[in-house]
């Protein structure tokens, strides 16, 4: 995690789920994050394919020239990214998986600018992770910001940060590598999400 606003929102997260894999959506207090709430915003995991913004911060939203609110996550995306980010959204609700993604974000004019996303899982009672807690900040701030939009973007990294259980899909590949004397899949320290290397972390490491 390169930016402080993306580690003071990781630590506060953390901070509030103990021992658990993900904190309760009741828990999260705007007062506490008021400093950083420009940046944060709030999804809600309506199926495998769309992830709406119930929530987005006003900085987040200058950065792309409209109001997010209503609108759904993954139609910011194309192609091999798209598929890509279906896949993490998908360890972020099933396993409550939590991640970091870089991006590059481009004007219709080709200026471009470096963001850095974090995705955090939240627990809905009687519903299991459907809401996502994330920021999205970005590493400098341009000229043109708030007056040319970022209208296409694409990953340069990703990593998920898993919780302390280790996540089914890394069960299910352990039982079959132990089979063939193959590495665990931790052991080599990352794995393959659609075209993207993804590095992975447990609690605590959370260097990217």
């Amino acid at each position: 995690m390169k930016h402080a606003t993306t580690q003071a929102l990781y630590d506060y997260w953390n901070q509030l789920r103990g021992s658990r894999p993900a904190p309760e959506r009741s828990e999260i207090e705007p007062g506490d994050i008021r400093t950083i709430l420009g940046d944060t915003f709030i999804l809600e995991a309506l199926g495998e394919e769309t992830y709406r913004f119930r929530l987005a911060g006003t900085r987040m939203c200058a950065a792309y020239c409209r109001e997010l609110k209503g609108r759904d996550f993954l139609r910011m995306w194309d192609g091999k990214d798209r598929e890509a980010l279906e896949t993490m959204l998908q360890a972020i609700t099933s396993e409550a998986a939590a991640a970091v993604v870089g991006i590059e974000g481009r004007t219709d004019r080709g200026q471009t600018v470096n963001i850095e996303t974090l995705l955090l899982p939240l627990r809905m009672r009687n519903e299991g992770y459907t809401r996502i807690l994330g920021s999205c900040t970005l590493m400098e701030k341009p000229y043109w910001l708030g007056i040319h939009p970022v209208v296409h973007q694409s990953i340069s990294s990703l990593r998920l940060i898993w919780p302390d259980e280790q996540p089914a899909f890394l069960r299910k590949v352990s039982a079959v590598n132990e089979g063939h004397g193959l590495p665990h899949p931790t052991q080599l320290g990352y794995r393959r999400v659609g075209h993207l290397t993804v590095y992975e972390g447990g609690k605590g490491q959370t260097g990217a």
